[in-house]
């Protein structure tokens, strides 16, 4: 089974009435105005959120089959609306906040930090489409970090592909630099 991911942009920095970013993109089809597609499109993303918002970034959602489903359909129901726009271009770039996924290694890190003393705060990713970059990083109040950095390359308008180059454990006064491994999109 595919590995799925909700991040939103974090802060939110709204943009200026001039920015290519603020203006919603409009679809030219028979049946659908721009203003209805944008109402689908809050729509679909209030559901969303409403269905992940006692998950726990994913942990509760581990053990509920049936909420994990409805979840993805949420998730796919939005892709769909957002079929042939293009997502990788800079509008990527930026801080974004984890609110849910089924990716095991992360789950594992959150779920765990308690036997370290600490909990696991916030969960980014930090991307830079013109630097070609992409970071995860997964806080431990008050000092630590887990800190995994990777390249990389945009496959199509909405895949990008990325590499780990490396990874580091931080801790208020050491350091345990890590193997990367792993690759996806």
């Amino acid at each position: 089974m595919a590995t799925t991911t909700l991040l939103l942009p974090t802060p939110f920095k709204p943009q200026s009435p001039n920015s290519k970013l603020s203006v919603p993109r409009c679809y030219s089809h028979p049946r659908f105005t721009c203003s209805s597609v944008t109402a689908q499109s809050q729509s679909a993303r209030e559901r969303l959120l409403v269905l992940i918002s006692d998950q726990d970034r994913g942990l509760r959602t581990q053990t509920d089959p049936a909420r994990r489903a409805a979840i993805v359909e949420a998730i796919d129901a939005m892709a769909e609306l957002g079929a042939g726009t293009v997502t990788t271009d800079d509008s990527l770039s930026g801080t974004w906040r984890l609110l849910w996924t089924t990716e095991k290694e992360q789950l594992f890190i959150i779920e765990k930090a308690p036997l370290f003393g600490t909990r696991a705060g916030d969960v980014l990713q930090v991307i830079d489409v013109q630097q070609k970059t992409l970071n995860n990083v997964i806080t431990f109040p008050p000092d630590g970090v887990f800190f995994v950095r990777s390249g990389i390359e945009i496959a199509s308008p909405q895949r990008v592909n990325f590499r780990f180059t490396s990874a580091v454990l931080r801790g208020k006064n050491w350091e345990i630099p890590l193997p990367p491994f792993g690759q996806g999109w």
